[in-house]
């Protein structure tokens, strides 16, 4: 399956996710977005840095946000491989694979714990083929 497939059918697919991308571990290169879904180099480092838990990273996420495709986000939860963040009724979902970063947003319309579900499954599945 394509880098695109994932985000068109797994993601969005889902019902669960209106926007997503998939971008590499290094932070170097976006592998697939969602159409009008941007992350930009330097938001893509930033997300490195946080989820290498680089402290001085964590800190100004938990004290500034993080900024996704233009959007900035309140952190609600840092863990070992995910990082969680909120919009009002908008959040972002991002968990580190092997050699992705996949990141999955919700709107309005949908669950917190549903969307974050469907972005954890699709990590566990990449790491478990070895991406």
């Amino acid at each position: 399956m394509s880098w695109q497939a994932y985000v068109d059918s797994s993601l969005v697919g889902s019902g669960h996710i209106d926007k997503a991308a998939i971008i590499s571990v290094a932070g170097d290169s976006v592998w697939a977005t969602s159409s009008g879904f941007t992350v930009n180099p330097e938001e893509m480092k930033n997300l490195v840095a946080v989820l290498s838990v680089n402290s001085g990273a964590v800190d100004k996420a938990h004290a500034d946000g993080i900024h996704i495709a233009g959007e900035r986000y309140v952190v609600t939860r840092i863990e070992e491989r995910s990082v969680y963040g909120r919009q009002g009724r908008t959040g972002i979902c991002v968990v580190k694979t092997k050699q992705a970063i996949i990141i999955g947003h919700y709107g309005e319309g949908q669950q917190v714990g549903n969307a974050t579900q469907t972005v954890e499954a699709l990590a566990d599945y990449l790491i478990k083929v070895g991406y």
